[in-house]
């Protein structure tokens, strides 16, 4: 688990929506990214100004795909078709 402290409420107000929507997000910290599922979201009341605590499951990377050769495009040529 990655837990982190923010006072960003754009930050919280955008992991609170890929908690609800059940989506991954990505935390960058000291020149890293976390990617993962947001776990909890807890304000710390006594803090000034307002700062929320926020714990994220890593996710492990998806390996990269092979991606084919994109596929000429328009009308073919007549060489092509004999």
């Amino acid at each position: 688990m990655f837990t982190f402290e923010t006072s960003d409420r754009k930050e919280v107000r955008r992991f609170r929506i890929a908690q609800f929507n059940g989506r991954t997000a990505t935390v960058r910290s000291g020149g890293s990214a976390v990617t993962g599922h947001v776990r909890s979201i807890v304000e710390n009341k006594s803090s000034v100004p307002a700062a929320w605590t926020i714990t994220i499951i890593p996710e492990e990377p998806r390996p990269t795909l092979a991606l084919r050769p994109a596929a000429p495009r328009g009308r073919p040529l007549m060489e092509d078709l004999c």
